[in-house]
């Protein structure tokens, strides 16, 4: 039996699209801090936020090592402040020539895999010292963040088409 190429589809459940019941009118939409995307989107915000401030206030043996976690924690954590207001202020309805979706989902597996690395390069140059070691524990409990929202937010469903003529 011969199958055909396959086709990749990807959704987006990100909540902050009005549904049914739901507002509207007005700039602020005030159900979406209560939506599961956006309470972890504020615990990625906090754990990056407390990632870089431990590796900030600690004494550094490789500077190269912690100067790439905090470029990338606080890009991260930039990142995830401008898509949090993206949906608490709706521009992606002012703003429609930006597919929202798309970038949201590019930024999360980069900024995921660049965390990811940053966190195992602070990791192992921590040297004991205990800021870098919980900078380096909150870094990659936000890139476990990060891949749950991930995970939550976007469905891929691959379906194998068939070159069957009884279709």
């Amino acid at each position: 039996m011969s199958h055909g190429s396959g086709l990749i589809r990807t959704t987006c459940s990100s909540g902050g699209a009005p549904g049914p019941g739901q507002p509207s009118e007005g700039l602020l939409d005030r159900v979406y801090p209560r939506t599961q995307g956006a309470l972890l989107k504020v615990a990625q915000m906090v754990t990056l936020l407390i990632a870089f401030i431990c590796v900030r206030s600690s004494l550094r043996i490789d500077y190269g090592a912690y100067t790439f976690f905090e470029v990338v924690t606080i890009c991260d954590l930039i990142m995830i402040l401008i898509f949090y207001l993206v949906h608490l202020f709706r521009f992606y309805r002012v703003l429609t020539c930006i597919s929202w979706p798309l970038s949201e989902l590019l930024h999360y597996l980069i900024g995921t895999l660049l965390l990811l690395i940053a966190s195992i390069v602070a990791a192992s140059k921590s040297y004991n010292q205990s800021g870098l070691v919980a900078g380096a524990v909150f870094g990659f409990l936000a890139s476990f963040l990060c891949l749950a929202s991930l995970w939550l937010s976007y469905k891929i469903s691959c379906i194998t088409q068939s070159t069957d003529a009884s279709a």
